[in-house]
């Protein structure tokens, strides 16, 4: 039986007030299964980052719930919530957002750090993350001696060292040329398939949107259409989600 690790019921988020009042998602429900891999997709102002906000715990809900790895987010103290993102969720960005003033291995092992993971631990789970996502010859390096891509590499082997619940990924290709940005969807499913990561993505681009087993479509912040990979070779998906994009109102590359 599949477990469900990320479930959105009836999500709604207002922004303003008074007559000026901007719904940026209108009643989205979905779940995702643990080891999933979902795309997001949607025109500008579709509510895709709106989305991923909420799920963060950057942005409360005005109304709804979201509940991960079974813990209702509405429900967590202020004070537990920096704990939750540290344990619970991984982030990766399109900036890297990498220490300058760490080396690489400083940088991967920052969360387990923060939560004062024992040191042996800590050295296991570098070994077994660095070694899985190719950069334990980086390790004694400083970010600014790393390419685009293998910043990004970091980035993913620090999200993915605590083992999170969900891995949240906005625009991570956003600041790469193309053939990094099928390295790191290579490397995205490496964490997705190797290493069992649950990643929900965001991204304008079908090429990325690709490598997802399902896509969701967002318009006008309500749920549009959802399209599954379902075994099929990736130009075939590829098509599919291109057709999905013009339906919603989005635009999309090739990667």
């Amino acid at each position: 039986m599949q477990q469900e690790i990320l479930k959105v019921t009836n999500a709604v988020k207002y922004f303003g007030n008074g007559s000026v009042v901007t719904r940026a998602l209108d009643g989205i429900s979905f779940a995702v299964n643990k080891g999933e891999f979902v795309a997001v997709m949607g025109a500008s102002g579709s509510g895709k980052t709106t989305l991923l906000n909420v799920i963060a715990t950057i942005e409360p809900l005005s109304s709804g719930e979201i509940a991960v790895d079974g813990t209702v987010l509405s429900q967590l103290k202020e004070d537990h919530l920096a704990a939750f993102r540290r344990d619970k969720l991984g982030f990766i960005f399109q900036e890297y957002n990498l220490l300058d003033t760490l080396t690489v291995e400083e940088n991967i092992v920052l969360p387990l750090n923060l939560r004062r993971t024992d040191t042996e631990t800590t050295r296991m789970e570098l070994e077994r993350v660095s070694g899985a996502l190719g950069v334990t010859d980086q390790l004694k390096k400083f970010p600014h001696e790393l390419s685009g891509g293998q910043r990004q590499r970091v980035a993913c082997a620090r999200a993915v060292i605590t083992s999170p619940a969900v891995i949240l990924a906005d625009e991570p290709t956003g600041a790469l040329d193309s053939k990094n940005s099928r390295n790191l969807m290579e490397l995205f499913r490496l964490m997705n398939g190797s290493l069992g990561s649950t990643i929900l993505m965001v991204t304008h681009d079908a090429g990325v949107a690709s490598y997802s087993d399902r896509v969701i479509f967002l318009r006008d912040g309500k749920i549009f259409t959802e399209i599954y990979c379902g075994g099929r070779a990736r130009g075939e998906f590829y098509g599919d989600i291109l057709a999905g994009m013009a339906a919603s109102g989005g635009e999309g590359d090739a990667v």
